[in-house]
């Protein structure tokens, strides 16, 4: 699926993007006459200014990129469009490490690019202690989902029921609606970067309840897995990010909440009806810090072809 997700992504892009024109040399002006014919010489042609050597992307100066596991399929398409290859080929150069791991690898020099939501709070201090200084600009927008089974009647929350049923404040469904069923609120690690979404979109200051250690989720497949097969019943909830949730189907069989009555999706995430909306950013080191490749490819992402090429993904910034 993400394979075929990353094709799409390249076709929808190359669809869009107009063939450049030639640029038609200026007509040179002649030369005003002299006071008298015998001074008259033949105009110069106009010299042009040498054009910038246009940078070129290769498979030895790709950036090294990494970043969140949603924004893989963006990575995989942008490598192959850039560098003229099929989708399957350019993902070879594609090794995502998950959000936090992620900033880790830009921090000690390992990635030179990052495609990622915002780092965990550990990494902010991480980075003041290294010394570390890097560029970073938001490129798309992205939503807080929350799956439940599609068996558990339930359609929609209110922002406060969903920080009520990650407090344990709620423990059954039959108070915001449901079933007589007791809740199973299931989380992702510390430093998965839905977790550090979940803590500052929708917690509002408020601490999570502590899981048990089994309703804890390494990985957002492994979050949605959990959810679609928990105990045989409907009482699970989980939350992960709409483009992985959504667009590369990992929801299938589970129902994707409205939350105060909003549906997640793109038009909702960039007039902000949706509440839990967050930016994904592009990353680099800064000045010498960066590899020209890096500079490249971070102004590109920011520019209007890169753009396009999000849109088919997520929803522009």
């Amino acid at each position: 699926m993400r394979r075929v997700l990353c094709l799409l992504l390249a076709v929808c892009l190359l669809a869009a993007a107009g063939c450049g024109r030639e640029e038609s040399q200026a007509d040179v002006p002649e030369a005003p006459p002299a006071e008298t014919p015998e001074a008259v010489t033949p105009a110069s042609p106009a010299q042009a200014a040498p054009e910038e050597p246009v940078f070129q992307f290769t498979r030895e100066n790709f950036p090294v990129l990494d970043g969140s596991t949603s924004t893989v399929p963006l990575a995989e398409a942008a490598a192959a469009v850039l560098l003229g290859e099929e989708p399957e080929t350019a993902a070879e150069l594609i090794q995502f490490h998950k959000t936090t791991a992620s900033y880790r690898r830009l921090l000690d020099g390992t990635a030179e690019l990052l495609l990622a939501a915002e780092p965990a709070e550990a990494i902010w201090a991480e980075k003041a202690e290294m010394g570390v200084e890097w560029v970073m600009e938001p490129f798309a927008l992205d939503g807080l989902i929350f799956v439940v089974s599609a068996e558990n009647p339930v359609g929609s929350l209110t922002a406060e029921q969903v920080r009520k049923l990650y407090t344990g404040e709620i423990t059954n469904w039959k108070d915001v609606g449901g079933a007589d069923e007791p809740v199973a609120a299931f989380q992702r690690n510390a430093e998965a970067g839905s977790q550090t979404m979940m803590k500052k979109l929708v917690m509002d200051g408020l601490e999570l309840a502590q899981p048990p250690t089994e309703r804890v989720v390494e990985t957002m497949y492994g979050l949605m897995e959990a959810v679609r097969g928990f105990d045989g019943s409907a009482g699970a909830i989980g939350y992960s990010v709409y483009y992985y949730a959504n667009d590369m189907r990992m929801a299938e069989g589970l129902k994707i909440l409205q939350i105060d009555g909003v549906d997640p999706a793109p038009e909702t995430f960039r007039d902000g009806s949706y509440p839990f909306t967050s930016p994904y950013y592009v990353l680099r080191r800064s000045g010498q810090q960066a590899p020209e490749g890096a500079k490249v490819l971070f102004d590109w992402m920011l520019s209007a072809e890169g753009q396009r090429l999000v849109s088919a993904w997520a929803t522009p910034r």
